[in-house]
């Protein structure tokens, strides 16, 4: 038996989102205290890094940034870079989009910013569930809207602990060794199929032997044959 459309209230389904995301923080947390770790150890001064965890919003992409000012890479290579990193958000914003597409553009764009690996699954498995019945809870953008405020304000002040931590380091104590350990940290747990290892594989080749290139162009080079690699395997399975 369904429930009656008015128990799904905005502030129902507001705080539904909030408790659905709370296990989740608890990978995100560590996450972002490395974060702010490696900022600093990358010269990113502490308002710069907390301003790119507030505007960025985004991990792995903050932290291949960090990795690129350190390196001392142009703007134009940053930016493609993460271009590569963040394509995968148009798969989630495709998803999502006819969930969301009687709402109006103000809106739609706040959802846009809140948009993550996190807030998309707890958001995509509650409308997928639902399917498209609209008339049970009209209100379901409130459900994804605390899911991903509730996981804006841990990424901030997690930001905030690392930085904070960071700036009370000796300078003597070198964060540099981090960054290579947590990109692995990120790969590895996602590596479960044909396509994702070969993606990985291929990837980690190409940066090896580009590692000369100027300007860090290399790492683009790395991330576009993953990509390619790990379409081309997973089109042909």
């Amino acid at each position: 038996m369904t429930a009656p459309s008015s128990t799904f209230t905005r502030r129902h389904e507001f705080l539904s989102g909030c408790r659905d995301e709370l296990p989740i923080l608890l990978g995100v947390a560590p996450f972002g205290m490395i974060y702010g770790l490696l900022a600093l150890g990358a010269g990113l001064s502490p308002g710069t890094a907390q301003a790119m965890s507030a505007i960025v919003f985004a991990g792995a992409a903050q932290v291949v940034i960090a990795q690129l000012v350190h390196e001392g890479s142009p703007g134009l290579v940053v930016v493609l870079t993460v271009f590569v990193v963040n394509l995968r958000h148009a798969l989630y914003s495709a998803s999502v989009a006819p969930y969301l597409r009687r709402l109006k553009a103000p809106f739609k764009g706040l959802l846009a910013y809140l948009l993550t690996d996190e807030a998309y699954a707890v958001a995509i498995t509650r409308y997928l569930r639902d399917g498209d019945r609209t008339a049970v809870s009209p209100h379901r953008h409130w459900y994804y809207l605390g899911a991903g405020l509730t996981l804006w304000a841990c990424w901030q002040v997690t930001t905030a602990v690392g930085i904070f931590l960071g700036a009370r380091l000796p300078e003597n104590w070198s964060l540099d060794f981090t960054l290579p350990l947590t990109f692995i940290a990120l790969v590895v747990p996602a590596l479960k199929d044909r396509a994702s290892g070969a993606a990985a594989a291929s990837a980690g080749v190409v940066a090896l032997a580009a590692l000369g290139l100027p300007y860090r162009l290399g790492l683009i080079a790395a991330a576009l044959t993953g990509v390619g690699v790990g379409l081309g395997v997973e089109g042909r399975s």
